[in-house]
């Protein structure tokens, strides 16, 4: 299996890094089959690696079904109480909250509205609350949040799916109860210190630690919202982590090094669609799959990646053909496609 020169992978990103909307660019890649691995930027800069903390959360709760504290097919209101599911899911004239179940969470068919980008009643959205002031959202605030909007769909409704941050709040609210601690201490015993991450959760806690992260921006403007990160969706979007040790992190959870190595089969099974349809980004039980169709890169076939990504602009991606683990950060919210091209390009690279 060949691979590139460092100097040409340095020439694509020096030439991404100058676009004006770039910001702190860093990237780092590994290809363990030839022991090449390559860096740009600061690989060790710790930066906010937004809705990738998912994967984080996914491996605790495939952790608790090793122990078997749960399946995939535990309802979350076995573990959260029925109240909290209460009126979650209402379609149809049914509430569906009780019913949904772990697998459903982790796949994004739990048929929960969007909090992040859709409305609420009053016309607004957490997205645009946040750009507006920087304030926190409690986990209960967010429920209700969730109830007052409309379910796109029952729980499991054949080829429907729709990303939402809820899903990932509540399965951190679930790691919590079944582990009887914080969701910052369960992620630091089983995922941080176990790998010897130089990771940490952004929450109340650590606020003072906000100017260490690289600065994001949102189009020209920077963003200033530490309380917003730290208060509000721990389990779906608050860990800080650096490119290097998301390379180290990603290669674990490929490999079984945080949980039974077969669950990844399951995972990777079925995919949805749970964005537009013309987005190529899908979703199975607990992990994201990027893929560029034939037709949109002629020239050169791009391989299927499986892992996460991010809405301040940050990717991790395992690419199983070409043995390859890529991490990197734009630190960017807009455009919401500004990493792709610059990952598209180095793994071209790669034959």
């Amino acid at each position: 299996m060949s691979h590139p020169a460092s100097a040409k992978l340095d020439r694509i990103a020096a030439r991404y890094a100058a676009k004006s909307k770039v910001s702190a660019m860093s990237f780092a890649i590994e290809q363990p089959a030839t022991g090449f691995t390559w860096g740009y930027g600061d690989i060790h800069q710790p930066f906010f690696i937004a809705s990738i903390t998912k994967l984080y959360t996914v491996a605790m709760i495939m952790q608790l079904r090793d122990e078997r504290a749960l399946t995939f097919d535990t309802r979350a209101a076995e573990l959260l109480g029925e109240e909290t599911m209460r009126g979650l899911n209402v379609h149809g004239g049914h509430d569906h909250g009780s019913a949904i179940t772990v697998r459903e969470l982790l796949s994004h068919t739990s048929g929960l509205p969007d909090y992040f980008e859709q409305k609420h009643p009053d016309g607004t959205t957490v997205l645009s609350n946040m750009l507006r002031t920087d304030e926190g959202w409690a986990f209960e605030d967010l429920i209700e949040r969730v109830r007052a909007m409309p379910s796109p769909f029952a729980p499991s409704t054949p080829g429907k799916a729709l990303y939402s941050d809820i899903n990932y709040d509540l399965l951190g609210r679930i790691i919590e109860v079944a582990t009887s601690s914080s969701y910052a201490h369960a992620i630091r015993k089983r995922v941080i210190e176990p790998l010897g991450l130089h990771d940490w959760l952004f929450a109340p806690g650590t606020l003072d630690r906000y100017e260490e992260v690289a600065s994001v921006l949102h189009g020209r403007t920077p963003l200033h919202i530490p309380k917003t990160i730290a208060c509000s969706f721990p389990a779906s979007g608050a860990v800080v982590s650096t490119p290097a040790d998301q390379v180290r992190f990603l290669r674990a959870f490929i490999t079984g090094e945080l949980f039974s190595v077969h669950y990844l089969t399951e995972m990777t099974a079925h995919w949805n669609s749970v964005f537009s349809r013309l987005e190529p980004l899908d979703y199975g039980i607990g992990i994201m799959r990027f893929t560029i169709p034939r037709w949109l890169s002629p020239f050169a076939q791009i391989p299927e990646m499986i892992g996460h990504s991010g809405s301040f602009g940050t990717v991790l991606y395992h690419i199983p053909e070409r043995d390859l683990y890529i991490s990197g950060t734009v630190n960017q919210m807009q455009p919401r496609s500004l990493p792709y091209p610059l990952l598209t390009r180095l793994v071209a690279q790669f034959r």
